[in-house]
């Protein structure tokens, strides 16, 4: 035998002791098979409880696949994208640009006064159409090469005419337009010239030459008026760029309207009548363009009534509507008039700050760019399925 097996057998009885001295429910544990009874008892006694989310969502599943009372609903989709970055780059230009765009109108729409009062003998409303001409196009150069950050990317521009690039034909008019324009303001001092010698020659050709001058320079104004709508609406920026029927209609009537805010400030009632003209139809243009940005373009219709820009576009259209109202109220009134074309040139800065935030705004959020998109696609769909 082994010498282990006594030890076997010991453990073996001290084991059997153990069961036989063990309570009677744990050796039915043990011992017992289930029973019909207990298999009855178990079936009929409670369930535990299932975690309430857990049995709301399968119950929802459920009900909104086999039409049951609650719907299932796909959470709305959130416009993002790669890093959470925009879906297009936002315009990188600054107030100074929306500074150039208020100054380029100005000095357009003077430019369209200086005619209107040389062709008409008003010397005091072309004396001030020539001066802020001059003046608005100095400042639109200083702001444009402000943001160009050297002055020789302006000149740069001049190696190349491309009549299919808004950017180009823009630089060219600018070319154009200074110096006639500085010519016509400089005319206006001929009457401080001496009147002998070579100045006095000076004082007798500056006023024919400025007179050509100015006529020249009204004659490219109304480019310079609109180019820069076309150059925004050429843009990937969807507010702008959807809008581009209207942006040249909304910056001409700027134009016209910041050029009579100036005859009113600066002529007599009395020779102020041109400058009323021009409030009326300017107001009309800017009125009727800004109402269908704001009301045609459907979702991108949004920046344009929307935080800062909405407010600058409502407030544009109070005070455009004041400044008519006092140029058309009070024509013998030098006051009412010096109200009403400050009016209008506040109108005019804050729409073209208007347009310009809210295509920025509409470039910041991806929702603008993608929703357009899709409902294009879902047209030519729609489209191509009814065609065949």
């Amino acid at each position: 035998m082994s010498p282990h097996r006594p030890e076997v057998g010991a453990l073996f009885r001290r084991f059997r002791d153990r069961l036989a001295a063990a309570s009677p429910t744990e050796a039915s544990l043990t011992d017992a098979s289930p029973t019909d009874a207990s298999l009855t008892e178990a079936s009929l006694s409670p369930r535990p409880q299932r975690n309430a989310e857990q049995t709301g969502g399968r119950a929802g599943r459920r009900g909104g696949r086999r039409g049951g009372g609650e719907e299932l609903r796909v959470p709305e989709a959130e416009f993002t994208s790669y890093y959470g970055r925009p879906v297009l780059k936002a315009p990188v230009w600054k107030w100074d640009i929306a500074a150039y765009l208020f100054t380029g109108g100005l000095a357009a729409g003077s430019s369209l006064l200086a005619a209107g009062g040389q062709l008409t003998d008003r010397p005091a409303l072309r004396r001030a159409g020539r001066v802020t001409a001059l003046a608005a196009v100095s400042a639109s150069a200083v702001f444009l090469i402000h943001d160009l950050g050297r002055p020789a990317r302006f000149h740069h521009m001049l190696r190349v005419a491309k009549p299919t690039s808004p950017m180009s034909v823009g630089t060219w008019i600018l070319t154009a337009y200074g110096p006639v324009a500085g010519v016509a303001a400089i005319a206006e001092a001929a009457d401080w010239l001496p009147r002998r010698g070579l100045l006095g020659l000076a004082r007798r050709a500056l006023p024919p030459v400025g007179h050509a001058a100015g006529l020249l320079a009204a004659g490219t104004a109304p480019a310079l008026a609109t180019y820069t709508g076309v150059l925004l609406a050429d843009t990937a920026v969807p507010s702008w760029h959807e809008a581009y029927p209207e942006l040249p209609v909304i910056f001409a009537g700027s134009a016209l309207a910041s050029g009579a805010g100036v005859g009113l400030l600066a002529a007599p009632p009395a020779e102020a009548g041109p400058a009323r003209r021009m409030a009326v139809v300017g107001a009309a243009m800017e009125l009727y363009g800004a109402h269908r940005v704001e009301t045609r373009l459907g979702l991108l219709s949004e920046p344009y009534r929307r935080g800062r820009p909405g407010r600058l576009l409502r407030a544009g259209r109070l005070l455009t509507a004041a400044g008519v109202a006092g140029a058309l109220l009070g024509r013998r009134s030098r006051v009412v008039g010096a109200f009403s074309g400050a009016a209008l040139l506040a109108a005019s800065v804050a729409t073209r700050f208007g347009i310009f935030y809210g295509g920025v705004a509409s470039a910041r959020d991806p929702r603008y760019t993608v929703v357009p998109q899709r409902e294009r696609v879902e047209a030519r769909r729609t489209e191509g399925g009814s065609s065949t």
